[in-house]
């Protein structure tokens, strides 16, 4: 099982974005040309457009994660990958392992952990709360197939 979040703006869409803000930000320096007011307002406008560039450029940065889950009979293994960080990597025997779905605001709602070998890790929490209820599911059916009853 491999999860990552879910981007609403894909990559053509972040350039679309950015050059029509900066197209709508111009209009108004249309009737400015050629006028002392145009070098005022082009320094303040110009840092509008390259706020809201790093801004989703950091969006899209923070969001390059991916957690993959497998499972066989003899272990469970959760990789999470995040740029710029090592990997971090958890191992259990599914037998052992028990699945927390946290009910309530706890980070966020339906907060879904793993617990075995002496830890506990959450899996999910950039998904939305149904999805991360869903995995639950596939996940409680899953341990079951793996040898628990």
């Amino acid at each position: 099982m491999q999860l990552w979040p879910y981007r609403s703006l894909p990559k053509r869409g972040f350039a679309g974005f950015v050059g029509g803000t900066a197209a709508l930000i111009a209009l108004p320096l249309l009737v400015m040309l050629g006028t002392p007011v145009m070098w005022v307002l082009l320094p303040f406008l110009a840092a509008a457009v390259a706020a809201i560039w790093w801004a989703l450029a950091r969006s899209y940065r923070d969001g390059e994660v991916l957690e993959r889950l497998e499972i066989s009979p003899e272990r469970l293994r959760l990789t999470r990958r995040e740029r710029g960080r090592p990997d971090r990597v958890w191992e259990a025997n599914p037998f052992w392992v028990e699945l927390h779905l946290h009910e309530g605001e706890r980070p966020v709602p339906g907060y879904l952990t793993l617990r075995g070998a002496g830890r506990e890790v959450e899996l999910g929490a950039f998904l939305p709360e149904e999805e991360r209820r869903a995995i639950a599911e596939e996940l409680q059916r899953l341990l079951a197939r793996s040898g628990r009853q």
